[in-house]
């Protein structure tokens, strides 16, 4: 029975101001806080609350039946916290449906996967104690950055304890083989893939406004045809996308919603299901290994990394950035943390690419690659100062390490000390209350004693 597995992907930009040469060193906020929040809030104006009230009145007609994933980037959910909580109110409505699963990605949306191991783990530690602490859930199934995957990172990904991962179903990795079958890592057998339908994804994140494509305009029941078309033997059917291509690179005025409501009645007519990935991974078998060396994502015809490292200028700051990945990590600094995740975020490689896309790339306050390279060198100078003044450069990693190692047995010391002392503390207590007791029991009989000696006499007399 064929089963569709539709997931959607919510992350925010965050948008660094105009930071010049000359602030390094004096301005220490690098952020453009108007955009952000206009930004947010008109996406979730236009496209987050829209598409998400849709999802939960197909939950509410479908019940069990209709299944979705979400994840959601640790700063996108920063900027839904300051600026558009009722989307976080309603993610959380449709997490108690049931119908819902929430998935492991980088907090940062950033790509240290492809450069650090321990970043790379601890930044998705991090988002998953995101999604235990808003929808008590903790992801079994990884979502890198923009798909981004290799064998190595499959490994790690099992590694990390997680039963699947998704990523893209490239044409260059898969050849002859079909994305709708269940996949593993080539060198963690463990570890499920689920790919993604290139053409089915696109024909609504990218094509379905589009009058000059030949499918359009696209309608819910010819939609589910071609998926009931497929061979018999290809029963898994990956639909990924970003929230946002609901409203926002499709408008709500294409009737895209109305479209995406039709599906289930539509797949439901025709004996197709809907399943969340973890049901997947835990219910179906792996056909055989998927050999990935070079690293693929989501993103431009090659499907690869080059939309983020594809230049001189990319390499540069990529480079520059993890140089100091370790020290930021070991150093635990909160300020400096919630700056580094900021800075990892793939849209600020993205900013400096100089390839052509078919997809169109708003730059924002750039306007060039090379502005973009110039304005967030400038920060990461500011940036890099400061980690490198909290923590000199004399002071190696290793050495760092053993020091803040040190300091933190000594703080937990300390901390052990001063709860034996509050223990013996209130130990002491409980035995002077106790002999104040005892105290006020024996004066109490021996005031009795005379009194009772004199009623003896009194009675003889």
């Amino acid at each position: 029975m064929k089963t569709i597995c539709l997931y959607f992907e919510i992350h925010q930009i965050i948008h660094l101001k105009r930071y010049r040469f000359f602030d390094i060193g004096t301005d220490h906020y690098y952020y453009d806080d108007y955009e952000n929040e206009r930004s947010i809030s008109d996406i979730a104006e236009r496209s987050y609350m829209p598409a998400l009230n849709t999802l939960q009145q197909m939950i509410a007609e479908n019940g069990k039946y209709f299944k979705v994933a979400f994840s959601l980037s640790g700063v996108g959910i920063e900027q839904l916290e300051m600026h558009a909580p009722q989307v976080l109110e309603k993610l959380q409505e449709l997490n108690e449906t049931g119908c819902v699963e929430f998935l492991a990605e980088p907090y940062s949306h950033g790509l240290s996967a492809l450069v650090n191991e321990e970043c790379f783990a601890a930044d998705v530690k991090k988002q998953c104690q995101k999604m235990k602490e808003y929808f008590g859930q903790e992801p079994k199934v990884l979502r890198n950055s923009s798909l981004i995957y290799s064998d190595d990172i499959g490994l790690q990904a099992q590694q990390m304890g997680f039963k699947g991962m998704l990523t893209e179903g490239a044409k260059h990795v898969l050849g002859w083989k079909s994305p709708h079958y269940v996949y593993n890592c080539a060198l963690a057998p463990n570890l499920k893939l689920l790919l993604r339908d290139v053409n089915l994804s696109d024909d609504i994140s990218l094509r379905f406004n589009n009058a000059d494509w030949e499918g359009y305009p696209l309608f819910a029941d010819t939609y589910v045809n071609e998926i009931a078309s497929l061979p018999d033997d290809e029963q898994i059917i990956n639909i990924f996308m970003e929230l946002s291509a609901l409203g926002i690179a499709q408008p709500l005025s294409s009737n895209i919603l109305d479209f995406l409501h039709a599906i289930p009645a539509c797949a439901k007519a025709k004996g197709i299901t809907f399943s969340t990935p973890t049901e997947i991974c835990m219910k179906v078998k792996s056909v055989g290994n998927l050999d990935v060396p070079d690293t693929l994502s989501w993103v431009d015809e090659e499907r690869d990394v080059s939309c983020w490292l594809g230049n001189s200028m990319q390499h540069e700051a990529f480079n520059k950035l993890y140089s100091i990945a370790d020290r930021v990590r070991i150093a635990n600094d909160p300020r400096i943390n919630q700056d580094w995740d900021y800075l990892q975020a793939s849209n600020n490689f993205r900013f400096m690419t100089t390839k052509p896309s078919n997809v169109g790339l708003d730059r924002g306050i750039y306007s060039s690659p090379f502005d973009a390279f110039t304005n967030y060198m400038n920060i990461l100078g500011d940036f890099m100062s400061r980690v490198n003044s909290l923590y000199p450069e004399e002071i190696d990693n290793e050495e760092l390490n053993a020091l803040l190692t040190t300091i933190k047995n000594q703080g937990d010391e300390i901390t052990m000390k001063e709860k034996e002392i509050i223990r013996l503390q209130t130990k002491i207590e409980k035995i002077e209350a106790e002999s104040d007791k005892l105290r006020a029991k024996l004066d109490k009989s021996a005031d009795k004693k005379p009194a009772a000696k004199k009623a003896a006499k009194a009675s003889k007399e």
